[in-house]
C-alpha cells in the first residue's frame, strides 16, 4: 500500500472543505433542536406574530387616518401654486380666481356643525377599532390554547394506544395459541384481530391529528417548518374559572361584541347632534395671496392702469347662513334612522351576550360532571386491573384476562384526557365570550 505526501495547500483546502461542510450542516441541527413550550410562552408567540393581529393594527391605523382626514379641515390648510396662463379678454382662470404667476392659499373651518358630528362619529369608529384588535387577538389566543392543548392530549392518546396495541398484540397470540391447541374457535382469533386493527387505525387518525396541530402551532408561532414542538401536559389557570354570575357582570363591561355595539351607538349620536345643527351658521377662515403678471392684460381693464398691483392680498371670514336647506333634513331623517338601529342592535346582543355566557356556564358544569364521571370510571378500571393481576400472580386468571383489563383501563383514559378536554374548550369559549381570556395569562 502507497501512502500519499499531502502537501500544506492541500490540507489547508480540505480543511476549508470540512468547514463549509460543518457550517452548511449547524443551521440544520439548530433548526431541527426542538423548542420546548408552555400554554402561556405558546400564546406569547402567537401574539408576537399573528397574522391576523397585523391585519387589525392595519385596519386600526386606517380609521385613525380616516378621522385625522375630516379633523383637518378644522386645522390651517395651506396651498401654494401657480394660475398662470394665456388669457384673451377679461383675465380669469376654471377656478373663478384671477391667474396668477405665484399664489397662496389659506383655508380652516372654526364652524361647521355637520362636519364637525361626521368628525367625531369617524373619532368613535378609530376607538372600536382598538376592540375590534382586542376581539382579533383574543380570538388567536382561543385558537392557540385549543391547539396547545389538544396536543397534549393527542400525544397523550398515542402513548396509551401504543400500550394498547402492545396488549392487543399479546390477547392475539395468546388466542391464537389456544385456538392450536383446540381450546378457542376461529372466531375468537378474528375478534382479536380485528381489536388489534381498530388500535392500529386510532392510532394512525391520531398521527394525522397530531401533524395538524404541530403544523398549525408552528405558523401561529412563528416557528421553523420542520422544528419539533414539545409540550407539556397542563390545565388552565385557576382564575379562569368564574362564577356564571360574575362573568355576566364583567361580559357588560368587557365583551368586544357589546363594546362595538356600545361605540356605534355613541359614534351614530354624535353624528345625530352634528347634523341637528346644520342649520347654525357656517364660519371658514379664508384668505389668498396672489402675485399677479401684466401680460395677462389687467392693465387694459383697470379704470387707472397706474393702480395695478403685482401683489395682493385677501383675508377675512366666509359665512355662510342657511335659509332652507332640503339636504340638511334628509341628512336629520337619515342619522335619526341610523341611530334606531344601533340602538336595537346594542339591546340584541346585551340579550345574546347575556344568553350566551349563561350557556356556556352551563356547558362548563356539564364538561366538569362529564369529567368526573370520567375519572371514577378509569379509577374503576384501574382497580379491575391490580385485582386481575394479583388473581394473575395466584394463578386464578389468565393473561388474556389482564391484557383486556389493560385494554378497558387504556380506553378509560383516553375517555378521560377527552373529557378534560372538552373542559378545557368549554372554559375556552366562556371566557372569550365574557371577555375574559387574558385570564389564561396569569
Amino acid at each position: 500500500m502507497s501512502w500519499k505526501q499531502w502537501t500544506s495547500g492541500e490540507v489547508l483546502g480540505i480543511a476549508f472543505m470540512a468547514a463549509a461542510v460543518v457550517a452548511q450542516e449547524a443551521p440544520r441541527t439548530a433548526s431541527s433542536s426542538p423548542v420546548v413550550l408552555t400554554l402561556k410562552h405558546s400564546i406569547e408567540l402567537a401574539l408576537q406574530n399573528s397574522q391576523d393581529i397585523q391585519l387589525a393594527k392595519i385596519q386600526a391605523r386606517v380609521a385613525d387616518n380616516t378621522a385625522n382626514l375630516t379633523k383637518s379641515e378644522f386645522r390651517p390648510n395651506l396651498y401654494v401654486g401657480s394660475g398662470a396662463g394665456y388669457t384673451y379678454g377679461i383675465p380669469s382662470t376654471p377656478g373663478g380666481q384671477a391667474p396668477s404667476v405665484f399664489n397662496v392659499t389659506y383655508s380652516q373651518q372654526l364652524l361647521n356643525e355637520p362636519l364637525r358630528g361626521l368628525e367625531k362619529e369617524q373619532a368613535e369608529q378609530s376607538r372600536a377599532q382598538r376592540v375590534l384588535l382586542d376581539q382579533a387577538r383574543g380570538m388567536v389566543m382561543a385558537r392557540v390554547a385549543s391547539a396547545y392543548l389538544e396536543l397534549v392530549k393527542v400525544r397523550h392518546s398515542l402513548e396509551l394506544l401504543r400500550k394498547e396495541k402492545d396488549s392487543a398484540e399479546k390477547i392475539l397470540q395468546v388466542t391464537q395459541e389456544r385456538q392450536g391447541e383446540g381450546f378457542e374457535l376461529p372466531v375468537e382469533v378474528t375478534k382479536a384481530q380485528l381489536t388489534r386493527a381498530q388500535v392500529v387505525q386510532r392510532i394512525l387518525q391520531l398521527e394525522g391529528r397530531q401533524d395538524e396541530l404541530e403544523v398549525f402551532l408552528r405558523s401561529q408561532l412563528g416557528l421553523e417548518a420542520e422544528q419539533t414542538i414539545e409540550v407539556t401536559a397542563e390545565d388552565l389557570p385557576g382564575s379562569a374559572e368564574q362564577e356564571g354570575a360574575n362573568l355576566i357582570a364583567m361580559a357588560s363591561q368587557s365583551s368586544p361584541s357589546l363594546l362595538l355595539a356600545e361605540s356605534d351607538v355613541k359614534g351614530k349620536e354624535l353624528r345625530l347632534v352634528g347634523e341637528k345643527r346644520g342649520n347654525w351658521p357656517t364660519v371658514q377662515l379664508v384668505s389668498l395671496y396672489q402675485v399677479l403678471a401684466k401680460f395677462n392684460n389687467y392693465t387694459q381693464f383697470l379704470n387707472n392702469p397706474n393702480n395695478f398691483r403685482y401683489n395682493n392680498l385677501n383675508a377675512g371670514v366666509n359665512i355662510q347662513m342657511p335659509v332652507f336647506s332640503s339636504k340638511t333634513r334628509a341628512n336629520i331623517a337619515l342619522a335619526e334612522a341610523n341611530l334606531d338601529v344601533a340602538k336595537l342592535n346594542l339591546a340584541n346582543k346585551r340579550t345574546q351576550v347575556s344568553a350566551d355566557v349563561r350557556q356556556k356556564s352551563r356547558k362548563v358544569q356539564q364538561a366538569d360532571a362529564a369529567k368526573e364521571v370520567a375519572r371514577l370510571e378509569l379509577q374503576l378500571a384501574q382497580q379491575n386491573v391490580s385485582v386481575l393481576q394479583s388473581q394473575f400472580g395466584e394463578g386464578k386468571t389468565n393473561l388474556r384476562e389482564v391484557e383486556r383489563a389493560r385494554l378497558d383501563e387504556n380506553e378509560k383514559w383516553m375517555a378521560y384526557l377527552d373529557a378534560n378536554f372538552m373542559r378545557q374548550q368549554a372554559q375556552l369559549e366562556l371566557l372569550r365570550t365574557a371577555g375574559q381570556l387574558d385570564r389564561v395569562l396569569e
